[in-house]
């Protein structure tokens, strides 16, 4: 899915901690960091979003990782609703039917384990922007 529209118009909504860490004051975005939310809360989200017209600009299942076996999850929106894209509706409720259909998981996972996936979760996000990853990564608060 190609990004359209100014980077001023992309809100991240990420539970992954490493985003905040990395980005936050270091482009036209705004970040909305919702570390109480599951993988699956941020889909919802985002569809509800969708449907009261906001512009995904990030594919709901981007990469390769199952959804049921990482816990992160960062999409980008729009800021403003621009009017409501039935394509866009549908990517976001096809991503939570795939969702539901993986079974969880349910093992507890190691910190280098979940630092790994932030870091997937991160470099994806990081490439649909042309955020440069290794510069957030060296600046990192």
């Amino acid at each position: 899915m190609a990004l359209m529209g100014s980077e001023r118009d992309y809100l991240i909504l990420t539970n992954n901690p490493l985003v905040p860490a990395c980005m936050e004051g270091k482009g036209k975005f705004t970040i909305r960091f919702l570390a109480e939310k599951n993988f699956r809360e941020i889909l919802v989200l985002a569809r509800d979003m969708v449907y009261a017209g906001h512009t995904l600009y990030t594919h709901p299942m981007a990469g390769s990782v199952k959804p049921n076996e990482t816990p992160y999850k960062s999409l980008i929106v729009s800021v403003e609703p621009h009017g409501f894209d039935g394509t866009h509706g549908e990517l976001m409720s096809n991503a939570i039917a795939v969702f539901d259909k993986f079974t969880p998981i349910g093992w507890e996972l190691e910190e280098r384990i979940l630092k790994d996936f932030q870091l997937i979760d991160y470099t994806l996000l990081a490439g649909a922007i042309n955020f440069d990853a290794q510069a957030g990564l060296s600046n990192k608060k």
